[in-house]
């Protein structure tokens, strides 16, 4: 098994030592708290922009190249030019308990902030040093004078239940670094990427089951070219799939991508690192029973997306996209939607579908979104305690129209994305001849916080083809209740029918 890094750290969590109280003893309370960290592999260049040690025990900040623009071109032929990026940081310890974490920055800055905001952690800052509590795992960001070349945090309970070089049915990567090419599974595989690997690779299965992706490692996309390797970890036609714990980074691609598959779980997994054109963070496509959970995403497309999609190679239109359950994740998306239904929907059904518990750091275009463009029937979607981070200003996406074009955006502008958009509406990415519809989506604890109130917008393609039961509950802008299409900034165009409001405790 890996070889971990264990500290055990006694705080002190009242001051006052030596001293007393009255007649009773000075309370000094001692808490032992376990870190599980993992040394870089020799060769792997780490960033130089951060020093991280959690309770006392150094951690490793690992590099990654990120979109520092959000500029896009559909795919084209070539890849995304180096200029329209920026480096970031990112690292990864275990825990059992509260712990302390200190984060040393290489340069002198201004200000920090420590999202998610609703996770209400506060920074100690002393120079350039920032230190916070954590009292659970989970995904953070930090943010040092703005959004460009932050620090990604990812903390995990402890492993259970890994297993060991030499089990059957198992590819094993310990720590260091490997470079096995393309991984194509077999029925009842398990890859295991430890804490401390870093494996270059591309994985993929089709048609297997009881198939299992899983560690605490870096699975890197970088050494493939789109095409060549079909993203971090791509799968089609398979059942009864695990995903837990790894890390994807530098995606070719779309970065985990499921097609035709059922009963999928994706766990703790944290992309990072996805800067090229067209690097979705996890797309679900015409499947069925798929749970992601506990994850984070910073991808430059679309985070999350469930679609119904035509593809050449594997065809899977006539499977239902059904019984999709997403839970607390932290997305960050640079240029797309944080979470999508769409642009493609040819599947006779996407339906069941619950987001649920989920920060929403940044989306480019839009953090909630339908975006109807083929024939199927849309309905029982719900988006619930949803909570949407709008920065004081955003970078507005835009088309490159040439190769060369810089990224100049209105220095006058004001923009700001989107909330959410249900739209019925052929896209260039179509390809059923006719038009689906949308029933029964429910909105339920959405909270906004930022300046800027994001608009959204809810349409029809016709009146055989339109929208027709949208629920909204709970609202609220900055703590403040939004109770009609005024007050929520809600444009509602043409055929869509019962769009409707909830006040607390359910009376419309």
């Amino acid at each position: 098994m890996a070889t971990r890094n264990w500290v055990v750290a006694f705080i002190l969590l009242a001051t006052g030592a030596g001293r007393s109280f009255g007649n009773q003893p000075s309370p000094v309370l001692r808490a032992a708290q376990t870190v599980a960290s993992w040394p870089a592999p020799a060769g792997e260049k780490l960033s130089g922009d951060f020093t991280l040690r959690v309770n006392g025990r150094l951690v490793p900040v690992y590099s990654c190249r990120v979109s520092a623009v959000p500029f896009n071109q559909v795919w084209p032929g070539y890849q995304r030019p180096l200029d329209q990026t920026e480096l970031a940081g990112f690292a990864y310890w275990e825990m059992s308990g509260p712990v302390v974490v200190e984060v040393t920055v290489q340069r002198p800055f201004l200000s920090v902030a420590l999202r998610p905001t609703s996770r209400g952690i506060h920074a100690e800052i002393k120079g350039r040093l920032i230190t916070f509590h954590l009292s659970e795992p989970g995904q953070f960001t930090v943010e040092i004078d703005g959004i460009h070349h932050a620090l990604h945090l990812f903390a995990d309970p402890p492993e259970s239940g890994a297993p060991k070089s030499g089990d059957a049915n198992v590819l094993y990567f310990g720590p260091g670094i490997h470079r096995p090419g393309k991984i194509d599974l077999h029925s009842g595989q398990t890859v295991y990427i430890a804490g401390g690997a870093v494996v270059y690779a591309a994985i993929a299965g089709h048609a297997v089951t009881g198939v299992r992706v899983v560690g605490r490692g870096i699975l890197d996309n970088s050494g493939f070219s789109r095409g060549q390797g079909g993203g971090a970890i791509h799968l089609s036609d398979s059942t009864d799939v695990t995903i837990d714990g790894v890390i994807l980074r530098d995606t070719a691609e779309w970065g985990l991508a499921c097609f035709g598959c059922r009963n999928v779980t994706i766990s703790r997994v944290k992309e990072i690192g996805f800067w090229r054109y067209n690097s979705d963070g996890i797309d679900i496509c015409n499947s069925q029973n798929v749970t992601i959970r506990d994850s984070f995403v910073r991808s430059f497309d679309d985070s999350i997306v469930l679609k119904g999609l035509t593809n050449k190679q594997e065809n899977f239109t006539d499977r239902p996209e059904r019984n999709i359950r997403v839970s607390n994740l932290v997305l960050w998306c640079d240029w797309g939607r944080a979470l999508e239904l769409g642009a493609e929907t040819s599947t006779p059904e996407i339906a069941d579908v619950i987001f649920s518990d989920i920060d929403v750091l940044r989306s480019g275009f839009v953090a909630m979104d339908i975006q109807h463009g083929d024939r199927a029937a849309v309905h029982n979607i719900r988006f619930e305690n949803i909570r949407v981070e709008v920065d004081d200003v955003s970078p507005q996406p835009m088309f490159q129209k040439a190769p060369g074009e810089r990224y100049t955006p209105d220095p006058h502008a004001q923009y700001v994305p989107q909330l959410f958009v249900i739209v019925i509406h052929p896209t260039m990415w179509s390809s059923d001849r006719q038009a689906g519809t949308v029933r029964d989506v429910s909105l339920k604890d959405i909270y906004v916080s930022g300046k800027p109130a994001p608009a959204s917008s809810v349409s029809g393609f016709d009146s055989e083809h339109d929208v027709r039961g949208v629920s909204i509950e709970n609202l609220r802008f900055n703590g403040q209740p939004a109770t009609d299409a005024a007050t929520a900034h809600l444009e509602t165009g043409s055929y869509a029918q019962a769009v409707h409001f909830v006040a607390a405790g359910g009376n419309q």
